[in-house]
C-alpha cells in the first residue's frame, strides 16, 4: 500500500464526488447491502468517512470505521464532530486486522486492490472474515481484476484514467489518476487475477462469492445520459464483490 493518503486526503475526498462515484459506484455498492437497520458493521478502508456515515444513516448500528491513513480518519473524525452520527474511527491495517467476529457485514469501496501479492490478499481475506459473525456478508467495490488495463479505452471523461505498469504479472502496478479543478491526483493498487481472488476469499471461509457489474442509476441516465456511460460499463474499470461467510 504506497500510496500517502495523509498527503491527499482532502483531494481524495473531492475526488469522492465525481459523477460516476455516485450514480455508479455507490448506486451498485448500495443496492448490494439490503436491510442494514440493526446490522453491526465495520467499513475497512473507510477513508474519510464518506460510506461509513452513509451506513449509519441506512440504519446500521453499531458502525466502525478503520482506515490506515490517519489524514483520511483524522477528516473522519472532524466530520463526526460536526455532525454526530455514534460512528467510531479507528487507524487500522487491513491486512493485519485484528477484531473479534461481531459484525454482520463488512464494507469496504477499494481494499482488496491495495495487494501488492497473493500472500497480502490472503491475509485481508482472513481478516475479514475473520471479524464476520457465521452468515456474515462482506461487500466490496474493487479494481476490476479481469480487465486488461494496457488496452481498455480513456476514461478520461469520467474524470479519471488507469493503466497497469508493465506486464499482467501478479503485483504489477496499477495507477490511477483522478482529475480535479485544481490538479490530479494519483493513486496505486496492484495486479491479482480472478482466480487469486477467489482463492483468498474461499481459503479464508467464505463459502458464497459473487461478482457483480457495475449498474447505473436513473438519475445517472436521465442526467447524462446512457451514451455518456456506455465506455464505463462496456469497459468496467471497477466491479463488485458480495462474498458470504
Amino acid at each position: 500500500m504506497t500510496t500517502d493518503y495523509d498527503a491527499i486526503a482532502e483531494k481524495y475526498q473531492r475526488a469522492k464526488r465525481q459523477p460516476w462515484r455516485t450514480h455508479i459506484e455507490a448506486f451498485t455498492l448500495l443496492g448490494l447491502l439490503g436491510d442494514l437497520r440493526g446490522k453491526a458493521v465495520v467499513d475497512l478502508a473507510c477513508g474519510e468517512g464518506y460510506y461509513t456515515r452513509l451506513l449509519r444513516q441506512l440504519g446500521a448500528d453499531p458502525v466502525l470505521g478503520i482506515d490506515l491513513s490517519e489524514g483520511m480518519i483524522e477528516l473522519a473524525r472532524r466530520q463526526e464532530a460536526d455532525r454526530p452520527l455514534g460512528i467510531e474511527y479507528r487507524v487500522g491495517d487491513g491486512r493485519c486486522l485484528d477484531l473479534p467476529p461481531v459484525y454482520d457485514l463488512a464494507v469496504a469501496a477499494y481494499l482488496l486492490n491495495y495487494a501488492a501479492s497473493r500472500e497480502e490478499l490472503a491475509a485481508m481475506c482472513c481478516g475479514i472474515a475473520g471479524c464476520l459473525k457465521p452468515s456474515g456478508r462482506f461487500i466490496t467495490a474493487n479494481t476490476t481484476p479481469g480487465l486488461d488495463f494496457r488496452s481498455t479505452p480513456s476514461y478520461r471523461s469520467y474524470g479519471m484514467e488507469a493503466r497497469l505498469v508493465g506486464e499482467p504479472r501478479e503485483g504489477a502496478p496499477i495507477l490511477w489518476t483522478f482529475w480535479l479543478e485544481d490538479g490530479p491526483i494519483e493513486v496505486e493498487n496492484y495486479f491479482l487475477d480472478v482466480a487469486a481472488h477467489e482463492e483468498a476469499l474461499r481459503d479464508a471461509g467464505f463459502c458464497e462469492v459473487r461478482w457483480h457489474q457495475p449498474r447505473l442509476s436513473a438519475a445517472g441516465a436521465a442526467d447524462f445520459g446512457r451514451d455518456f456511460w456506455a465506455t464505463f460499463l462496456e469497459h468496467p474499470p471497477v466491479i463488485f464483490l458480495e462474498c458470504r461467510k
